[in-house]
């Protein structure tokens, strides 16, 4: 099947597997890394949020640059198969890190170990990011805005923003039972191991588009920031911003979730895993159908009910905590799934948009700047905040021990409204959007 005649059966494959796979990794980065340092090294936010923040930081870099080196390769598939093995060989190596390993390595105990934990596990998640920038935000995302056409883009970007929702469902129900099993460490190099198989069956299935070519210069690292080219892509820029501020709202509570779940609504692994993937099936199975109709509707006006979604699920969950705990379980659940829904739909607008206003020949150059609000700002601003409404509360950690490095100190529920009221902005961005593109319609209309 050509590109003509629609996305075509391989491509829908190595969408599939590469972004699930991909979607799995970011999820226990963005999740079980956090609970692994809280549970295993030391029970400080403090070190979570400066982990998601450099997070956020190492990969806007790094797409930025690979993006732009994969545009002037006219190469997407050795980045994306190559990144995927060397990715999964790092995300085996973190579950190595350890106060007792740090000890036996350096000769040291106690808080000097804790401490040298935390740098190597800083260190290491920005080393593993490194690669899976490389391989998923930069050249994948290139590689999927080179391969769809925006007759068929909703429902491909539909697709993808129910993946994230699949990893997490995976990462936060079938991965809570497996820590318990196995432990982190073999559970990390299992997870290593699959993300590498899948960049060596990349090697093999993955073929770039035709139309792709070798295009630009390392000069056009800072292609995106020219004051021409956001002129002359005012909608793209303008859905960039709304990114950025659900992408805040998101981040105020998500690094922190699951710790929340498990240390102040004290649920189990199977309780939150229920929850959260009754959620998360819900969501995406809404979802999946909602990416065909957005393809006939208007996505810009589309997204002023999505953010009211995301907005009122987030709401919802900060009022879910109640003296008996089933009804915490049911209401947390009911308003975790419209929290889900909102934020699927509003991914999969934006993404659709920003592939609808990407120029085709400059979308690796341009990838660095998706990540600049998908991802830097979001990460460095949402987790300050969630972790600056933690310490505010100051809800202490039941039986915290003595562990000098410790902040005892859990997530606290308003982490839940702010990101509703952060969502709830999106609101005052989307007319901008609808007003920017109606006059560069008119702009393009006029200058044939």
């Amino acid at each position: 099947m050509t590109q003509k005649t629609g996305f075509g059966k391989r491509n829908w494959w190595i969408l599939i597997l590469f972004g699930l796979i991909g979607q799995i990794a970011w999820s226990v980065e963005n999740m079980y890394f956090n609970l692994f340092v809280f549970e295993t090294i030391s029970p400080n936010l403090d070190a979570v949020t400066l982990m998601v923040q450099l997070s956020g930081v190492a990969a806007t870099l790094t797409t930025l640059i690979a993006g732009t080196l994969s545009d002037r390769a006219g190469d997407r598939k050795r980045f994306i198969a190559y990144g995927y093995i060397v990715w999964g060989v790092t995300v085996g190596l973190f579950g190595l890190i350890s106060a007792e390993n740090m000890s036996a390595l350096f000769g040291v105990t106690g808080a000097k170990a804790v401490t040298i934990a935390l740098v190597f596990v800083v260190a290491g998640d920005c080393v593993m990011t490194f690669f899976g920038s490389t391989a998923n935000d930069a050249a994948f995302n290139a590689w999927v805005t080179d391969n769809t056409k925006e007759e068929f883009r909703g429902k491909v970007e539909g697709v993808l923003s129910v993946l994230p929702l699949a990893a997490m469902l995976i990462v936060a129900g079938g991965f809570g039972m497996l820590v318990e099993g196995i432990g982190y460490k073999a559970l990390f190099l299992v997870l290593g191991g699959v993300i590498t198989a899948c960049g060596v069956a990349g090697v093999f299935v993955i073929q770039d588009s035709p139309a792709l070519v070798k295009n630009g210069t390392v000069k056009d690292i800072g292609y995106g920031f020219k004051p021409s080219v956001i002129k002359n892509n005012a909608p793209l820029y303008i859905t960039l911003c709304i990114v950025g501020v659900y992408g805040i709202a998101c981040q105020i509570f998500m690094p922190y979730l699951i710790i929340y779940m498990k240390t102040y609504l004290h649920f189990s692994t199977l309780e939150y895993s229920l929850v959260f993937g009754a959620a998360i099936v819900a969501g995406g199975i809404i979802n999946i159908f909602l990416g065909g109709v957005t393809d006939r509707m208007d996505k810009a006006k589309l997204l002023y009910v999505a953010a009211a979604v995301l907005s009122v699920g987030l709401a919802g969950m900060y009022l879910s905590h109640f003296e008996s705990k089933l009804a915490t379980l049911l209401i947390f659940g009911v308003f975790g799934f419209v929290m889900i829904t909102g934020y699927i739909l509003t991914s999969a607008l934006c993404g659709a948009l920003i592939r609808d206003y990407t120029p085709e020949k400059d979308a690796g150059k341009l990838q660095g700047v998706r990540m600049i609000f998908s991802v830097l700002i979001p990460m460095l601003a949402g987790p300050m905040i969630g972790n600056a409404i933690n310490k505010a509360a100051n809800i202490p950690l039941i039986d915290a021990g003595a562990d000098a490095m410790t902040t005892q100190y859990i997530p606290a529920p308003e982490i839940f409204l702010a990101g509703a009221i952060a969502a709830a902005l999106v609101l005052t961005l989307v007319p901008v959007l609808v007003k920017c593109r109606k006059e560069k319609k008119y702009e393009i209309e006029n200058e044939i």
